[in-house]
């Protein structure tokens, strides 16, 4: 296959794993960068130029698509699929992920277990958000922060709501979520491909940091989970539509329930735990699954 792989940093270790993966599958495979593309929208006739030169040829699509350029990104995205390229990940799936609450609400509808949460934008509202999640202590989040930015613990009433009215104060939209303590700190990284969980991995959070994100400087260490936490991620990944994806759970008193969904899971900490080729895996995947065209949505939706 030609493959494109949108990503703006090539020295990251996903890109270069993912790179090295495919090439020695004997594939051809270029890195594009997301922010250096401009399309030409014609009607029945989609095109990509990159550096002033129409891509063409190309039968698949990594997506690598950093959060702060999300939207462009999947615009791009669209316009490979309208152009019959297939994606790794389809943009409308991606989009899901990446709009933190309607990811909730779609999850919600599955019956797939999520801590309490709740959303208004009333900042009049701040004591009946609370109360829904049953009070304090609480997780305040942006809905637009990633590896552990913009998520506060709000350990007692007062400085929750201090903490909500601050955010919309600054017109932030933000959501609370019941603090699940008996997590201790850790969440598990289900890391999911072609339906399947191929490896897992808990991570904990540095020393005085209730966030286990590794950027946040957390450890990590492979681990067994349980079939309900492995029926929990497949579901997750597969009520999102992701072929590839990061599922990540906590482990409460009423079973496991789900976090995020990352579209753009990073391979350096699941590789370096499990030991397991996951960029290997990724490719296989793409290889069997493969189809000219195969686009369900054809980037609408």
């Amino acid at each position: 296959m030609k493959i494109a792989m949108l990503a703006r940093n090539p020295n990251l270790y996903s890109h270069k794993r993912l790179v090295e993966a495919a090439e020695s599958r004997g594939h051809e495979i270029d890195i594009i960068s997301t922010l250096r593309v401009s399309m030409n929208i014609t009607s029945m006739k989609p095109e990509i130029y990159y550096g002033g030169v129409k891509l063409v040829g190309y039968d698949a699509v990594i997506p690598r698509i950093g959060v702060s350029v999300t939207s462009f990104g999947l615009a791009v995205l669209r316009q490979f699929e309208m152009m019959g390229v297939y994606p790794l990940n389809e943009s409308v799936a991606i989009g899901r992920s990446r709009d933190k609450l309607r990811c909730l609400q779609i999850l919600a509808r599955r019956g797939i277990g999520l801590p309490v949460t709740a959303f208004a934008h009333d900042p009049k509202k701040t004591d009946e958000v609370l109360s829904i999640v049953g009070g304090a202590p609480v997780v305040i989040k942006l809905l637009e922060g990633t590896q552990g930015i913009g998520v506060v613990l709000g350990e007692t009433e007062k400085s929750a709501k201090s903490v909500i009215e601050a955010f919309r104060g600054a017109s932030v939209d933000i959501m609370v979520q019941e603090f699940i303590k008996e997590a201790g700190n850790s969440d598990i990284r289900c890391f999911v491909v072609g339906g399947k969980v191929v490896a897992s991995m808990e991570r904990t959070g540095a020393a005085g940091d209730f966030r286990s994100n590794m950027h946040r400087g957390g450890s990590s260490r492979a681990i067994r989970i349980t079939p309900q936490e492995r029926s929990t991620a497949v579901e997750a990944a597969k009520a999102m539509g992701l072929n590839v994806c990061g599922v990540d759970i906590l482990r409460s008193n009423h079973g496991p329930v789900v976090m995020e969904v990352n579209s753009s899971p990073g391979l350096e900490g699941i590789e370096g735990a499990t030991g397991k080729d996951i960029a290997g895996m990724i490719i296989d995947f793409m290889e069997k699954d493969f189809r000219p065209g195969k686009v369900r949505t054809k980037g609408k939706g």
